[in-house]
């Protein structure tokens, strides 16, 4: 932890205008899309909808904030990160931090912590933030300013709270799906450079193609298919959601909502014991290995 502190730190001083910039963005379109845009409602939902009209906008408006800036975060992460290994050579700063002292799994390690768990986990508490200063203009706009603050606010927010501890305790077992994927793709960058993607999307291809034909079925994309599957199961595990109709009783949806949501966890960590999940760590670990003596190779290859 001594050495992976300062390692986290450099990703904040390396990345942080590009992090706020990632959040900032698509907040403030999404304020002046909200403020000035036309907004519609169907005049026979609005009839069913009735009293929770605001109660239904604002839920709307903040889990859809939230659940955007965590998709961005997440994505532009998993996109930093398989640079990772490549990073440092067009500068030869690969020099200064191979001197550092601290081992190369920490080195790798760190950047994985920072972009796969903590950057999108905080993209996600930003747009819980930003998603209820959209719903106040949204609220205002549909209904009038005053409904806002008549809103049940003790049910929103524990409803809001609770979905977006729910996507933070995901996150971990979702990385842990495509972390074989991610680690591969890392490879395959650390050995050929910008032509890992190529040679990788190319090998997939064939190789699907290759076993359909041995095998009866494209093997390697399937278990690419079914990782994403688990990685999206781990995020939302029950088939069946809380249902919330115009009828319904937003209030007592909101308050049900984190009894659900833990439940929804609870499938999420049965959903581990998976020969899959098992067989794809296994190769993680091996891909992490690899990459740790990739870089060991370079750091004495940079020396003599």
């Amino acid at each position: 932890m001594k050495n992976l502190l300062p390692l986290m730190q450099r990703e904040w001083l390396q990345h942080r205008f590009g992090w706020m910039m990632m959040v900032l963005v698509p907040l403030v379109l999404g304020l002046g899309l909200t403020g000035l845009g036309e907004i519609r409602i169907d005049p026979e939902k609005l009839a069913r909808i009735g009293t929770f009209l605001p109660s239904l906008v604002a839920v709307v408006t903040v889990v859809t904030t939230m659940a955007t800036v965590f998709v961005i975060g997440w994505i532009a992460s998993l996109i930093i990160v398989t640079g990772v290994p490549r990073r440092d050579h067009g500068d030869r700063s690969v020099e200064f931090w191979l001197s550092l002292p601290s081992t190369h799994s920490e080195s790798l390690a760190a950047p994985l912590i920072v972009h796969l768990l903590l950057v999108p986990a905080a993209a996600l508490l930003a747009g819980l933030a930003g998603g209820w200063l959209l719903s106040l203009v949204a609220v205002g706009r549909v209904v009038g300013l005053g409904a806002w603050f008549s809103l049940p606010m003790g049910d929103l927010l524990s409803g809001s709270l609770a979905i977006a501890l729910r996507f933070i305790a995901g996150l971990p077992l979702a990385t842990l799906w495509l972390l074989p994927l991610v680690l591969t793709v890392m490879l395959m960058t650390a050995l050929f450079r910008r032509w890992g993607w190529v040679i990788l999307a190319v090998g997939l291809g064939l190789g699907s193609q290759l076993m359909e034909r041995l095998f009866g079925q494209p093997l390697l994309s399937d278990l690419m298919k079914q990782l994403l599957a688990g990685a999206g199961r781990a995020m939302v595990a029950s088939e069946h959601g809380l249902s919330v109709g115009p009828n319904s009783d937003i209030g007592q949806a909101l308050r049900q909502m984190p009894g659900f949501l833990l439940h929804d966890f609870g499938q999420a960590l049965q959903n581990l014991a998976s020969p899959l999940l098992l067989g794809g760590l296994l190769f993680s670990a091996g891909c992490f290995a690899l990459l740790v003596l990739w870089r060991q190779k370079v750091g004495a290859a940079s020396g003599s």
